[in-house]
């Protein structure tokens, strides 16, 4: 793909990527502020393609828009809020404190993409994104991270059990 079909193809994902994200912070509805963001998942796989991360690009699609998003919709569903229960929007100390959070970030976003256009590209590897070379790092480097996640997601799941077998 030639440079300027693939800055194309990035903005066809980068620009619903930025709506979606709004939409998950100004949507008052759980519920489509829970959709927007699976649609920034969707998007975010998009431009994994681009990065040729396929197996990223893949696992985005298949563990957050597809696992996580279907529990955060189910919890969001069993709470069942109503419209007049999410009450009036104000706008809290947080909220500012996230607005220049938001500004800051994008003016750190800006600066790294005027700086990456004036180097040099820098080549990946071949096998880079493949499932064998992302396999190989997380068998050797990265083995202790990994199974500390896997225990701290084990322990999750038995409290989450524990709390629940109290209210049943």
């Amino acid at each position: 793909m030639t440079d300027k079909a693939e800055v194309v193809v990035f903005w066809v994902f980068a620009i619903p990527l930025i709506m979606s994200a709004l939409g998950v912070i100004i949507a008052r509805n759980p519920v489509y502020a829970a959709m927007s963001l699976v649609a920034a998942f969707f998007c975010m796989a998009g431009v994994y393609v681009l990065l040729t991360a396929h197996l990223i690009a893949f696992l985005q699609i298949l563990v957050y828009a597809g696992a996580i998003m279907v529990l955060f919709l189910f919890v969001i569903m069993l709470l069942s809020l109503s419209d007049a229960e999410l009450g009036l929007p104000r706008w809290t100390a947080m909220k500012w404190v996230g607005a220049a959070g938001a500004v800051g970030l994008l003016a750190v976003v800006w600066s790294a993409i005027r700086q990456a256009g004036q180097g040099p590209m820098r080549q990946v590897a071949e096998d880079f994104g493949t499932v064998k070379a992302v396999g190989r790092l997380l068998f050797t480097q990265y083995l202790l991270p990994f199974e500390a996640a896997s225990v701290l997601l084990l322990v999750a799941i038995v409290g989450a059990v524990v709390v629940a077998k109290q209210r049943i």
